[in-house]
């Protein structure tokens, strides 16, 4: 019996960018079985006669992309609010993501009850759009941030209380664990170490990780020396030194840098270049591309006392980010998106590539942060982030070249998903 002996699909004639970080394969060949990648063929090899051929000649294959760091279910229209928050439109969410060349998400911590048998029916490929991760209800501090985005966000005020509320959490299963330790700005009080110390330490001995949202550097010392698993946004008050560095690789702690989110913070105070990119367009949800093009928005933040602020919060980002990557910190795609309007689902991914970039990252690091590390982080390396024999054929085939111009991610021909193409 042939090896090739089932239907195949054959994707004929790429250059395949595997997300594993090697060299890219010119003029290959992927035999796709099922929703697998069941052979890389080199151009002089005999593509099996029974095969369904796809000739994609000069175009390039590279993973789809997973997001380390999302919100789902919130945003519609020009708000974002828990009242949003549905079956219909979280599944059209997912579809949105799918269509960007997002094959994967992991919702950090605002999600609501609905989202279990939904993540569950997700993973086993039941629903459409992107596979779902989450960290079901996250952990903050009394009164803080992001309670204005869910009824459902946990806030203990004891020890004990946290240790019981993980436990609560576990009988879930969530992919993750997430806590704010942040005061927003000084406007409110910060989650208390000896709290999130044990959210931490109970989290680990049911089997979870725990991904924080921070601000500073004095709580990231304190979180990874805590044990925390993720760093899921910049640094941003101060430049990274040695002593967290070190810490964090000696932990294997995972970064999450969000660019995307403080560059959303005031780079619509003047005309960002993509303003009128048919694909950032076609991400945002209906009148917010009106709103953020108004005089009236315009003004307003050109108008924020705390907009040289927010710049440099920015400007230290990149530089923290470009630092941690040559120290050798695991570096994973996250946006925030779907939190805020502003925060488009989709779009905000590439832009978060092409601001990787910026920061001094090359082309290849920063497909290897959005896809291999990404599914390191969720344990699911095995089977996804990487286009190799035996891994899940999800890729995004993509009309330009983007290890020359990161751009070129936004160039999509065509998405795959479980081994179809779905857009």
């Amino acid at each position: 019996m042939s090896l090739f002996s089932q239907a195949l699909q054959v994707i004929k004639g790429v250059t395949l960018i595997d997300g594993a970080g090697k060299e890219p394969k010119q003029n290959v060949s992927l035999v796709i079985k099922d929703d697998i990648i069941h052979a890389v063929l080199s151009s002089n090899a005999t593509i099996p006669k029974d095969a369904t051929v796809l000739d994609y000649t000069g175009k390039f294959v590279m993973p789809a992309m997973i997001n380390g760091h999302c919100h789902l279910g919130l945003l519609k229209g020009d708000n974002s609010s828990p009242g949003n928050y549905s079956y219909e439109n979280i599944l059209r969410q997912l579809e949105k993501y799918e269509q960007f060349g997002i094959s994967r998400v992991l919702c950090l911590g605002t999600d609501q009850q609905i989202i279990f048998p939904m993540r569950d029916s997700s993973q086993k490929g039941l629903l459409p759009g992107a596979t779902i991760y989450t960290a079901g209800y996250g952990f903050t501090a009394n009164n803080a941030p992001p309670t204005n985005l869910s009824h459902s966000i946990i806030q203990p005020q004891t020890v004990e209380e946290a240790i019981k509320d993980v436990d609560q959490l576990a009988i879930l299963k969530p992919d993750f664990v997430k806590i704010w330790v942040d005061d927003f700005g000084g406007t409110v009080q910060k989650m208390k170490p000896e709290i999130y110390e044990a959210v931490i330490k109970e989290a680990h001995r049911k089997g979870l990780h725990v991904a924080a949202h921070l601000y500073y550097l004095e709580d990231a010392k304190r979180l990874v020396n805590a044990g925390v698993d993720v760093i899921a946004h910049s640094i941003r008050d101060k430049d990274v030194d040695d002593e967290l560095i070190n810490a964090m690789k000696q932990k294997n702690v995972y970064y999450i840098p969000t660019l995307s989110l403080d560059d959303y913070n005031f780079v619509y105070a003047d005309q960002p270049d993509w303003i009128n990119d048919s694909l950032f367009k076609a991400s945002l949800e209906p009148g917010v591309w009106e709103r953020l093009t108004s005089d009236k928005f315009k003004q307003q933040l050109q108008n924020d006392t705390t907009l040289a602020k927010k710049k440099a919060a920015f400007e230290t980002a990149m530089r923290n980010l470009k630092k941690l990557s040559d120290a050798g910190i695991v570096i994973v795609l996250g946006t925030d998106s779907g939190a805020q309007p502003v925060r488009t689902q989709g779009f905000s991914e590439h832009l978060e590539l092409q601001l990787m970039v910026e920061a001094g990252l090359t082309p290849m690091q920063v497909i290897v942060a959005a896809t291999n590390n990404g599914a390191k982080m969720l344990h699911i390396n095995n089977k996804a982030g990487t286009l190799q024999k035996g891994m899940k054929a999800d890729f995004i085939v993509l009309n330009g070249n983007p290890l020359e111009d990161i751009k070129q991610t936004r160039n999509i021909a065509t998405v795959w998903k479980d081994g179809k193409a779905v857009q």
